[in-house]
Order: C-alpha cells, then sequence, then structure tokens
C-alpha cells in the first residue's frame, strides 16, 4: 500500500515538502491508516501534522470514546490533536437539512477552522478506491451531470488550501491489512453496514460482483474519474467562452438568455450551458437535479411553441417567451404606473426606460419607432405614459383602422413578462398616440410646414 500511495502522491502532486497537513480522522480505518502513514513520512517529507476529530454525538458514549480513541492514539505517537463535540441533530432540525448533510457541514466547518489556526495549506481525507467505485456509481444511478458524474478528485479547492485524498490509489482491503500489519486496532462505525444507507447498499451488493470480474476495478474506475473530469474542465471553459454570447442578462436570482444563440452552439455546449446557469443560480446544487432537468430544458427551448413554463426544486422558475428564456426565483410582478408628460420634459420609468419630449422648429430629418413627431400648436399637454390596459387599442398611421395593443404585442413577439409594463403614450382624449419603439398612430404629423413640432422619444 505505501509504494501506491506514494506514486498517487507524486503523480497528482498532493502534497509538497515541510507542509502543514490537517488529518480528518474519525478512528475508523481508512483515517487511521492516512494518519499513520503521513506520520511516517513526516520524517521525510517535514511534514507538520495536526489530527482532526469530530465528535457528531450521534451514538453517545460509543461516539465519546471514539474521541478519546483518537485522542490517545496521536499522544502515542506525538501528533497534535484537535478534537470537538457537535450537538448536529440540533443542527440538522435547526436547518432542516438530512443528517448526513447536516454532520457534513459541521464537520467542514471544523477543519476550516483547524486549517485557519495552524495556517495550514493542506486537508487530507481517508477515501480509497472503493469509495470512487460506489461514489461514481451512485452518482450516475441518479443522474449526475457533468464533474459530479467524475466521482471524488484526488485534489481540489477547500478553504485557503486543498483537501487531498492520497488513498484513492488502494482499496479497502489494502487499507485494512495496512492496519493490521501495523497494529493500529482501528474503530468501526455499526451504521457502515446498515442497508438503509444508500452507499452501504452499493458496497454490499454491487462491489464484491465488480470485484469478482475485476480485482483491479478501482484503478479503472480512478482512470474514468481523471478522463471524465480533464474532458468536462475543458468542455466547461469552452462553455464559458461561448455562453457569453448566449445570456443577455444576469444577476444572482436571474438570468436571460437569448434562445437563438444557445441553439447555435454544439449540443454538447448547449446541455453544459443550462448546467452552468443552474450551477450559478443554486450555488448549491439540489441532489433531485438531474439530467433530466437538462433534457427538459432542451425540449423547451426547441419547442415550436412560443411560450412554456418549467417549475424546478425551490422555486426555481424557467419561463419561455418567443426566442428568450428567463431563469428567476423571483415572482415576476406586474410594474404598473402611471405619469405625466409636458413638453420639454422627462420620464424615468421604473423599468428603466425614459420617455422625454423636445421642441424642433423643423421636421426631424430621421424618424423611427422610437420617435414621435407631434404637431405642437394642436397638442394638448400633459399627454399621459402609463402601462396597458384592458382593451387598449391604436387607430395606426397610414390605416384606416385601429389595432388591439395585445396583438401587436404578440405581433413584434415582445416577451408576456414585459407586455404589462410596457410604456403606452396616451393624450388627453384618451387616445393612444403610440407604443413607444412598436407602433405610432395616425396623430403623427407628416407635414413640413408645421412651427413647431414635439418630437417624444423612447430609450429602453
Amino acid at each position: 500500500m505505501e509504494l501506491k500511495v506514494k506514486q498517487f502522491i507524486e503523480e497528482h502532486k498532493l502534497l509538497e515538502k515541510n507542509s502543514t497537513v490537517i488529518v480528518g480522522v474519525s478512528g475508523g480505518p481508512d483515517s487511521l491508516a492516512l494518519l499513520h502513514f503521513l506520520h511516517v513520512e513526516r520524517a521525510k517529507k517535514g511534514y507538520n501534522l495536526i489530527a482532526a476529530h469530530i465528535d457528531h454525538m450521534f451514538r453517545g458514549k460509543e461516539s465519546e470514546e471514539e474521541l478519546e480513541f483518537v485522542k490517545q492514539f496521536c499522544h502515542q505517537h506525538q501528533i497534535t490533536c484537535e478534537t470537538t463535540q457537535v450537538d448536529v441533530a440540533s443542527y440538522q432540525k435547526e436547518k432542516g437539512i438530512s443528517s448526513q448533510l447536516a454532520a457534513r457541514e459541521c464537520r467542514y466547518q471544523f477543519y476550516e477552522e483547524v486549517m485557519e489556526k495552524y495556517e495550514a495549506n493542506f486537508l487530507a481525507l481517508g477515501q480509497h478506491g472503493d469509495d470512487q467505485i460506489e461514489t461514481i456509481l451512485m452518482r450516475l444511478v441518479r443522474g449526475a451531470l457533468g464533474k459530479a458524474a467524475a466521482g471524488i478528485q484526488p485534489k481540489r479547492s477547500f478553504h485557503k488550501g486543498y483537501i487531498i485524498r492520497p488513498l484513492l490509489a488502494v482499496t479497502k482491503e489494502e487499507v485494512l491489512t495496512y492496519c493490521e500489519r501495523n497494529q493500529l486496532q482501528p474503530r468501526f462505525d455499526p451504521s457502515n453496514q446498515k442497508d438503509i444507507y444508500t452507499r452501504n447498499r452499493y458496497r454490499k451488493h454491487i462491489l464484491p460482483f465488480l470485484k469478482q470480474e475485476n480485482p483491479n476495478v478501482h484503478v479503472l474506475f480512478q482512470r474514468y474519474s481523471e478522463r471524465q473530469f480533464e474532458d468536462e474542465s475543458f468542455l466547461e471553459a469552452l462553455t464559458i467562452e461561448r455562453m457569453n454570447r448566449v445570456i443577455k442578462k444576469q444577476n444572482e436570482m436571474h438570468v436571460e438568455i437569448s434562445i437563438k444563440h444557445l441553439l447555435e452552439l454544439p449540443i454538447p455546449l448547449q446541455r453544459r450551458g443550462l448546467q452552468l446557469i443552474l450551477n450559478y443560480l443554486y450555488v448549491h446544487l439540489p441532489s433531485s437535479l438531474s439530467f433530466l432537468h437538462i433534457e427538459e430544458m432542451i425540449s423547451l427551448v426547441k419547442s415550436k411553441h412560443p411560450s412554456g413554463i418549467l417549475n424546478f426544486p425551490k422555486g426555481l422558475t424557467i419561463r419561455r417567451s418567443y426566442n428568450d428564456c428567463i431563469f428567476t426565483f423571483k415572482e415576476e410582478t406586474v410594474n404598473t404606473y402611471t405619469y405625466f408628460l409636458g413638453n420639454e420634459d422627462k420620464v424615468f420609468l421604473p423599468t428603466g426606460g425614459t420617455i422625454w419630449s423636445e421642441t424642433y422648429l423643423k421636421y426631424p430629418a430621421n424618424t423611427s419607432n422610437s420617435m414621435l413627431v407631434l404637431d405642437t400648436t394642436s397638442t394638448s399637454f400633459p399627454l399621459l405614459v402609463r402601462t396597458r390596459q384592458q382593451g387598449d387599442r391604436i387607430q395606426l398611421k397610414g390605416t384606416q383602422g385601429s389595432k388591439k395593443v395585445k396583438d401587436i404585442f404578440i405581433d413584434k413577439k415582445i416577451p408576456t413578462i414585459d407586455r404589462d409594463s410596457w410604456p403606452i403614450i396616451e393624450n388627453q382624449e384618451g387616445d393612444v398616440l403610440w407604443v413607444p419603439g412598436l407602433k405610432k398612430s395616425s396623430f403623427e404629423t407628416m407635414e413640413m410646414n408645421k412651427p413647431s413640432y414635439t418630437v417624444l422619444f423612447y430609450s429602453r
């Protein structure tokens, strides 16, 4: 075992000489073997070792005895030891999470504190090759995506340093043999035998079959893990670069993307782009999310129907509206408003747009749907700037009839969430003069010989 672990540390550059290393020690065979191995190595490598043990207080006196065992082991081998007891059950109740997640959060918080105290760059944990097999299989069965499907990484960033896992090169059997040969006498957690835990079922029923088929299956899984992680890292970097064109708006609670630009990407980047959005919004992805959710999003953006909605865990809403797709945790509210616009006046809209009026002595040389030209002498001020109302109609410029404002929004493919806050300009007689940026009414003057003109402008 020693030779395999040394080679693994060197191959993956897990440790540096004279490093301060925190070792997470439960008292079980894996962590105890790791602590002992590093203890033997520290004479050659100059490691400064600190054992860190946390009693989760789940098993009463039994877990207290494990704490004392770790302290005695460290005292015997002259290893600095930091211990703590945490009422994880109370923490679990307070946070409303599973007991395993609560224990993990408390454990890693303790590790951070110990790393900070000793200014350590490394936290060594005892996961081995069999753990790697179990983890990869569990994640694939749950529908894990991207880097998560690569399983446990030998080295990853944590706090101000790194978590390292030197034992991924060896099996549980090799760890137990090491403990027996060095007379370590580790403690065994009885919960590891209970079938109520998913990992235990994989360990008891699937792992033996795989090892029977190939005794070195852990080596193959480790190689798969490393290749998968490398491939995903490359594709993720490429996706981030290409998603700059896809994303139109983003903040911590809201992302808006262009469906057209997303679908221009190769399908593998489409999937990873959507995964990156979920990672960004959730920060900590719910375990219930899987590749099926990505496929649902792909179906939504590829649908021939211009609108649709998906409801994801923890209140995330994904809404399609024509060529845009919006991911948000916020409830969309209707921004209704009413303002008065005088001549030579300006109105700032709550949506971020602006409408203002200017006086011209000559007819503007260039016009657009973002401008409306009125005859100043026949226009009564103030005009009304408001959001749409049910039944709004506009008599379109150059036509004899009128059209529903609602139909204009549909024709112009204005996203549903924008329609209720879009500005409408109305005169004092209640006529809709203009749907800024979209359509003008027949009230716009085309006469070039007026003494002055009022020009309305709209900027989003």
